[in-house]
């Protein structure tokens, strides 16, 4: 899932100077490249830190409620720390400076776990907006539902089809996923998978599919609570309960709002680039492209904190942890 910011109209030279067949590198001005090392470098702190607190929280919460909910994000906060502690440090590098430099074996290690994880960590927002989606309109059934049987299920499925879907397509080595001909030989580059034609399977598969699942979801829940607060406001005698109600229905699509809002804010742009471009001849500039990306990266970090700090038992148990870990300090 990483692009190179070649193509710049700053000063050009070689990742490496003493070898013939090095790719060319950009070379920003020394400010902006503090600048952006200082931004992603926030970006990763956030990211790591953020769910590592969502992780230990769930680890050491003793609620009962939402067993399924607690491990479907517990799954995704692992992998939105991994996003944030292996593969965000190394996309930085090779954003700001244009290259490379952590040899090719490297690199497909790099951009399978990129594929791998990201693939994971949407699915596993698309199974919780189906937890939701049971909890609302099955309350009932809910526990017999989503058992620890189905949760794992949920789980396993979220990685299997990353791992699967990752080393399928860095596996069968596919000739169109380079954007750039002379890059496929140079030194010291390292590019995106699906930057051409496989892009579009690939953003079926990643993208639109689970994107039609968790709006589906969302947005028959977010009807529900329209349709329970007006029903309530209408019917209900008491102005107090009918209010508190009311409040309740807001809040909840307030709620719906941002996940469904952070979650296409966060992974649309990215796609709808990745499937215009072969349209119009792969013509989508590469500094664009690598701009989404991070913005798409910016999900690992937003997702987990979404769904867990609406949660008032979650916020209390946090304070309780900080609490005791700083009383040990």
């Amino acid at each position: 899932m990483n692009i190179g910011l070649s193509g710049s109209s700053e000063s050009a030279t070689l990742c490496y100077d003493t070898l013939n067949n090095s790719c060319a590198r950009t070379v920003y001005p020394l400010p902006f490249r503090l600048s952006l090392y200082f931004l992603f470098t926030t970006i990763v702190i956030l990211t790591v830190s953020g769910n590592m607190l969502v992780t230990f929280v769930l680890l050491f919460s003793q609620n009962p409620l939402l067993a399924a909910t607690n491990h479907l994000i517990l799954s995704l906060s692992v992998a939105g720390f991994l996003i944030g502690g292996f593969v965000m440090p190394h996309s930085m590098v090779r954003s700001i400076e244009t290259c490379w430099y952590f040899g090719q074996t490297f690199c497909e290690i790099h951009t399978t776990v990129d594929v791998v994880l990201c693939n994971a960590s949407m699915w596993h927002l698309t199974f919780i907006s189906v937890d939701r989606y049971i909890a609302i309109f099955y309350p009932l059934h809910y526990r017999n539902l989503m058992t620890q049987t189905t949760g794992v299920a949920m789980i396993s499925f979220s990685w299997g089809l990353g791992l699967v879907f990752g080393f399928a397509i860095v596996i069968s080595d596919p000739e169109v996923k380079i954007r750039d001909e002379y890059h496929k030989f140079c030194v010291g580059g390292c590019f995106s998978l699906h930057a051409r034609e496989i892009g579009v399977e690939y953003s079926i598969i990643f993208y639109f599919i689970p994107v039609c699942i968790i709006i589906t979801a969302y947005g028959r829940i977010f009807f529900l609570a329209q349709r329970h607060s007006k029903v309530t406001h209408t019917y209900n005698k008491g102005p107090t309960i009918s209010a508190s109600l009311s409040a309740k229905g807001l809040k909840t699509t307030k709620t719906l709002a941002i996940v469904v809002g952070t979650f296409l804010f966060c992974w649309t742009p990215f796609f709808l680039c990745n499937i215009i471009d072969p349209i119009i001849g792969h013509s989508i500039n590469t500094l664009l492209y690598e701009s989404l990306m991070w913005v798409a990266y910016l999900n690992a970090m937003f997702s987990p904190l979404i769904y867990a700090f609406f949660y008032s038992w979650f916020r209390k148990t946090a304070k309780v942890l900080l609490s005791k870990l700083f009383m040990r300090m």
